[in-house]
């Protein structure tokens, strides 16, 4: 019994070592956010294919239209990831307050008749060439941006509660007005989920926090009792049998899909549900045709790697020195995790629905464009772990490094950062690194210098009452047999042979 069970516990210890020494390599942070990002751009993008081609062909007799135009938003956010990665961090804080600016403007020009375009009863779309673009979408990583920039500066400062909340809160009560205004609830809850983030990270104290969430709560749910269809998804959530035929028949369509899937799915390609049983089946349901044709396995591996992406970004932002990195890495991580758990929550019945998207894997050509630029921020970011810095330093790049001509980051110095500070504010002018200990003037003997101006506490100290040991008999002149003195230890009670010091105090008490 004992041999047939040794190759078993030696394989059960040896997989986690194999694991946990992955993990420790310098650059496994940047690896998990590039593997992940491919994972669910692919996946997303082949079951857009699946769950649209009905409905396309049904529209304009091409059951590749939505995939065309998933694969190209797919490719555009391909090559922000790409920007984003090369990006230097003192650039990305140097343009976050005027790409914020550009968003609300783009906002602004959104409500407009004429500018903006009405679709899926919300006037926050532009078209341009047939191509819908939303400005929201942009106006999220703008404000995450600028917000974590602003913050990490405020912290830098030592600003109190009043210079954390003043410029953010204005700030975003704009974004929310203008948002509201489309309307579009979805975007907005995104939006205070990512406010929420930002001042938990920034250390905002717990009492202010939960005011402002519990302010963000009645505001949404106000909101969502003020117009009629919110008011009935919220009824129908509340009571799923009231309204089968109208409200409720999405919601109990996704229910159905779940359970024809069983455990391993009907097959990619043999959903049911996209033959119009199922609205928005490529879009805010898509995890309803993963359920039904690749099975419960198929919505678990969906689910692990959201979870694996959410292990990655805590781990960068515990790991990078920078707190400007550290709070917009972490803001960008809570925002997907939430918005990817809303829409799978609202799917099987666990929340109302909102239409927030499935990142990456529903049909959203700016949200999927968006999404891979903020996983380009990450994996940039991921590179500035100290463990990386010196691993790339030395010239210990990885294939997708080499392939790409990935510029090599400069390890975190608070001059640099102070400096990134000042120019994200417009401020010009050298900055100064602080004066070291040996390079300040020191205080006349008899005068008022720095050690005269040491706190009252240090001063109040208790002196030490242990007898000082007697020093040695003096020697004679020429005798160099030994130029050690023994003094009693201090622990073990023998005696301990040190360096004979000729400045000491008792030398200098002798002469």
């Amino acid at each position: 019994m004992s041999t047939s069970q040794a190759p078993r516990s030696r394989w059960s210890v040896r997989a986690p070592r194999a694991v946990d020494t992955w993990l420790n390599r310098p650059l496994a942070s940047f690896h998990l956010i590039v593997t992940v990002a491919a994972m669910l751009t692919t996946l997303g993008v082949v079951m857009v294919l699946s769950a649209s081609s009905v409905e396309a062909y049904a529209e304009d007799g091409s059951a590749y239209t939505m995939f065309t135009r998933q694969v190209i938003f797919a490719i555009v956010g391909v090559v922000a990831f790409v920007v984003a990665l090369r990006l230097p961090i003192r650039v990305i804080r140097a343009w976050s307050f005027p790409l914020f600016v550009i968003s609300v403007v783009l906002l602004v020009l959104v409500l407009i008749p004429g500018i903006g375009t009405v679709a899926q009863g919300t006037r926050g779309w532009f078209m341009i060439g047939g191509v819908g673009l939303q400005p929201s979408e942009i106006s999220k990583v703008t404000f995450a941006v600028w917000g974590a920039h602003l913050l990490a500066s405020r912290r830098a400062e030592r600003a109190d509660l009043k210079g954390l909340l003043i410029p953010l809160i204005p700030a975003a009560m704009v974004i929310f007005g203008l948002i509201v205004l489309q309307p579009d609830l979805g975007t907005t809850v995104a939006l205070g989920i990512i406010l929420m983030a930002l001042l938990w990270f920034a250390g905002l104290p717990l009492k202010w926090f939960v005011s402002i969430v519990g302010g963000l709560a009645v505001a949404a749910g106000v909101l969502a009792m003020t117009a009629g269809y919110r008011s009935a998804r919220i009824t129908q959530w509340l009571d799923p049998g009231s309204d089968p035929q109208g409200a409720g028949y999405q919601s109990r369509q996704a229910l159905y899909s779940l359970a024809d899937g069983g455990v391993f799915g009907l097959g990619l390609g043999q959903s049911r549900a996209k033959w119009s049983y199922l609205p928005n089946a490529h879009n805010d349901f898509i995890f309803a045709i993963i359920g039904e044709e690749l099975g419960l396995v198929g919505c678990v591996a969906v689910i692990g790697l959201f979870g694996l992406l959410v292990y990655t970004g805590l781990r960068i932002a515990a790991r990078v020195p920078d707190p400007f990195m550290k709070i917009l890495v972490a803001t960008f991580t809570v925002w997907i995790l939430a918005q990817a758990a809303i829409n799978i929550g609202y799917v099987i019945g666990l929340l109302p629905v909102t239409g927030l998207q499935l990142p990456l894997v529903s049909a959203g050509g700016t949200s999927t464009a968006i999404t891979l630029l903020v996983l380009g921020l990450l994996a940039n970011i991921s590179r500035h772990e100290p463990e990386a810095v010196a691993a790339l330093a030395s010239g210990h790049d990885g294939k997708v490094g080499r392939l790409l001509r990935l510029p090599v980051p400069q390890p975190y110095s608070p001059v640099e950062a102070q400096r990134a500070r000042l120019q994200g504010r417009g401020a010009a002018g050298p900055v100064r690194a602080p004066a070291r200990t040996a390079d300040r003037p020191r205080a006349p003997r008899g005068g008022t210098g720095h050690a005269d101006r040491q706190p009252r506490v240090a001063a109040q100290q208790p002196r030490a009452t242990a007898p000082q040991p007697r020093a040695a008999a003096p020697r004679a002149r020429g005798d160099r047999s030994d130029t050690r003195r023994v003094q009693p230890g201090a622990a073990s009670g023998r005696r301990t042979a040190v360096p004979h010091d000729p400045r000491s105090p008792e030398r200098r008490r002798r002469r």
